[in-house]
């Protein structure tokens, strides 16, 4: 069950304001007693809950009164609190990752081969966006078909949103794609193309119906490789991404014939 505890008061914090709630006005000695905190916490604890405007003190009054601020008040202060909290954690950890960012990229890139493989529909496209992200450069994506076991129309989403922010740090885009493809987008998609991708220099889409299989090539040096199921047609098994300059170089002399016969897209 939820506890005042969870909003950040501590245990006699929060049975010093529940107390106060049924109590009315009161003295410090009274309220300790009602709450059983100890006489010798209890105007610390008084202190620290009016420093979260969670009671109001009569000082005029001898010995000093306190009495609790509604439920409803009291409960949008601490959340206010909360959140305030969360926002400037979340600014910390930003700084922290800008930081580690510049120090991280700074490092020499390792320039052997690697190969890495994920296998289901989830982990295939975590591995995809990953690896989209990761680009500084170019991106060439060929996309054959639609997968029956990915909603199409949340994933064409998600790659389209990970392709803006590529072209929004530097990145230049080549898509190549099939009709069938092309039709199993989001309305989503489309628009945002129309309206905004269609317009940039650094992202082209064509289509090619002489396209068999769905590749990425990732800055000239990285492939990543749909699998299809070896058991059930039109559907994919799962995805190998391999660093491979020479290879990605001759895959990509497979891909420009297919680009230059192709068409600029329209919707």
């Amino acid at each position: 069950m939820a506890t005042l505890r969870d909003l950040g008061l501590s245990e006699y914090e929060a049975r010093a304001y529940r107390s106060l709630l049924t109590t009315g006005p009161t003295t410090a000695k009274e309220l300790s007693r009602a709450s059983d905190v100890p006489m010798g916490r209890i105007y610390d604890v008084l202190n620290s809950i009016e420093q979260y405007n969670l009671v109001r003190s009569q000082t005029a009054s001898r010995p000093k009164k306190y009495v609790a601020v509604e439920p409803s008040t009291a409960l949008d202060r601490l959340l206010e609190d909360k959140k305030r909290e969360l926002e400037e954690k979340a600014d910390q950890y930003e700084s922290i990752v800008d930081d580690l960012s510049d120090e991280l990229d700074a490092a020499e890139p390792v320039e052997e081969q690697f190969w890495t493989a994920a296998v289901g529909p989830e982990e295939t496209m975590d591995l995809l966006l990953e690896r989209l992200a990761a680009a500084d450069r170019d991106i060439v994506m060929v996309s054959s078909h639609p997968s029956p076991q990915w909603d199409m129309q949340a994933v064409s989403e998600e790659i389209t949103a990970q392709l803006e922010d590529a072209i929004g740090r530097g990145v230049s885009v080549k898509l190549l794609m099939t009709r069938e493809m092309v039709a199993a987008m989001s309305e989503e998609v489309g628009k945002r193309y129309r309206e905004t991708l269609q317009q940039l220099d650094d992202f082209e889409v064509r289509t090619n119906d002489d396209v068999t299989g769905s590749f990425n090539i990732i800055d000239g040096v990285e492939i990543c490789i749909q699998v299809p199921n070896p058991l059930t047609s039109g559907e994919a098994f799962g995805m190998i991404d391999l660093k491979d300059p020479e290879f990605a170089a001759n895959v990509r002399e497979e891909f420009v014939p297919r680009w230059e016969e192709a068409e600029p897209l329209e919707f």
